[in-house]
């Protein structure tokens, strides 16, 4: 189906987005002690996180890092896309935590515990995805070959 790593990404950036957003809200509530303050961050991030993690997979749907298909070469891969995606978003979130704060060591501290926690849930999330073939015509193509 012609469009469908579109819709592929799409559906990522959502997935994504719900349970980036949980952890955000978590995090910034335990480090202000502000339960609303933690909602303002975590749903004011919810647009911007999902337009740049939108253009984050189609950038990386382009590079073709791995031509064999390894699953060693595709760790490395998730590996990497997870640290630029992470570059990408605790900048996103430091700023904004920032903003609704007013203290830009209130975005420092969320945008650090976010690295730990966001790096392994979003590997998490790029494996489980790698398993799942909706949106790769040519994957189902050579896997029904085999």
């Amino acid at each position: 189906m012609k469009g469908s790593s579109h819709v592929r990404h799409i559906l990522k950036a959502v997935t994504w987005r719900i349970l980036g957003t949980l952890d955000t809200i978590l995090l910034s509530w335990l480090i202000t002690g502000n339960a609303m303050t933690g909602l303002k961050i975590g749903f004011s991030e919810v647009l911007t996180k999902m337009v740049l993690y939108y253009l984050h997979e189609r950038v990386w749907f382009k590079i073709n890092l791995s031509k064999s298909g390894h699953t060693l070469e595709s760790r490395k891969r998730h590996i990497a896309k997870t640290i630029t995606w992470r570059a990408v978003g605790t900048t996103d979130t430091m700023i904004i935590s920032w903003i609704i704060s007013g203290n830009p060591f209130t975005g420092l501290k969320i945008g650090f515990a976010e690295l730990v926690t966001k790096m392994v849930l979003y590997y998490f999330h790029e494996r489980l995805w790698y398993k799942i073939d909706f949106g790769l015509e040519r994957r189902r193509r050579k896997n029904a070959n085999e």
